[in-house]
């Protein structure tokens, strides 16, 4: 990728988008535009192909989503599914129709079937029925996955997509109404610690595992597959390591120095098994994350409290 060359992030204000505008950044990438709710309104098709067409972007990161954990999945199916729909929908087509170069589409771990075969392969993709608690995202994605094929056998659009495991990091959504597991756990010790509480409740029996990647792993990850990778199968990213959803609690519990104890609550839903990612295409392209697990959530939990108070 020339370094002069136009490149947009559209959702540059989320976790995942962010991060990777501050990769393009440090890559000397020069001319970087944005695009989020401020800029134009994804889910309005005239509005975005009107953005496209003036801001003219060489290439494109569709990092643009509305995301959530199984709290907001499960209390907003509706708008989980229309809106994704719509943004991928409007991004992608008139990516194709204003001649942009090459576009990467990130979709979610969870587009898997609940019980497909551990580790996840590519080739699972719609082998069976879906957790029920995020299938109107997962669907979503799924679709995004396909458009992005159907657009490059159709019209031959260089479009690729990439599949991340679980995400966290600097700029996470830490509202426990709609924030994902590790972000959730981080505000709920730190919180708990603050006010001496003497015990963080957890939803589920802590029996699932999870998987879980530094956001600018990710977002390594993504220019890497942008300036290597074009093919229409989409691609597996992780760290190829999992553990348990209590023994994540007690590596939070950890870093942030709550000495009260963890109370599982089985009443709550679990979610799906299992998650972890087989990383065989990604590997075999040269490709491996860098941050450590604690690392990460150390880094996170700094940036948190830097912010919180």
């Amino acid at each position: 990728m020339d370094r002069q060359a136009r490149v947009c992030v559209a959702g540059y204000k989320g976790l995942v988008g962010a991060a990777i505008l501050r990769r393009l950044t440090s890559a000397g990438f020069t001319d970087i535009v944005k695009a989020d709710r401020g800029e134009v309104d994804l889910t309005d098709q005239a509005a975005t192909r009107r953005y496209f067409e003036h801001e003219k972007p060489a290439y494109v990161f569709l990092a643009a989503a509305r995301v959530g954990g199984i709290l907001a999945n499960s209390t907003y199916p509706a708008d989980f599914i229309r809106d994704n729909l719509l943004i991928q929908t409007n991004v992608i087509d008139a990516a194709h129709k204003t001649g942009v170069t090459k576009l990467l589409f990130l979709g979610s771990s969870c587009i898997y079937p609940k019980l497909a075969p551990q580790p996840l392969k590519e080739e699972s993709l719609l082998t069976g029925a879906l957790e029920e608690t995020n299938e109107w995202y997962a669907i979503a994605k799924i679709a995004g996955i396909k458009m992005v094929q159907a657009y490059r056998r159709q019209y031959g659009f260089k479009g690729i997509s990439l599949m991340p495991t679980n995400l966290f990091g600097p700029g996470d959504n830490f509202d426990l109404k709609t924030a994902h597991v590790l972000p959730a756990l981080i505000r709920k010790f730190h919180e708990a610690k603050r006010d001496k509480s003497r015990e963080v409740v957890v939803w589920g029996t802590g029996k699932p595992r999870r998987e879980f990647m530094y956001v600018d792993d990710l977002a390594d990850a993504a220019l890497f597959l942008m300036e290597r990778y074009d093919d229409e199968q989409f691609v597996n990213v992780g760290v190829g390591r999992d553990l348990t959803i209590a023994e994540l609690a007690e590596l939070v519990r950890e870093v942030v120095g709550f000495d009260g104890a963890i109370q599982l609550d089985p009443s709550k839903p679990d979610g799906t098994p299992q998650k972890l990612l087989d990383l065989t295409r990604i590997s075999a392209l040269g490709f491996t994350p860098k941050t450590a697990l604690r690392e990460g959530i150390e880094r996170t939990y700094r940036w948190y409290v830097e912010r919180s108070g």
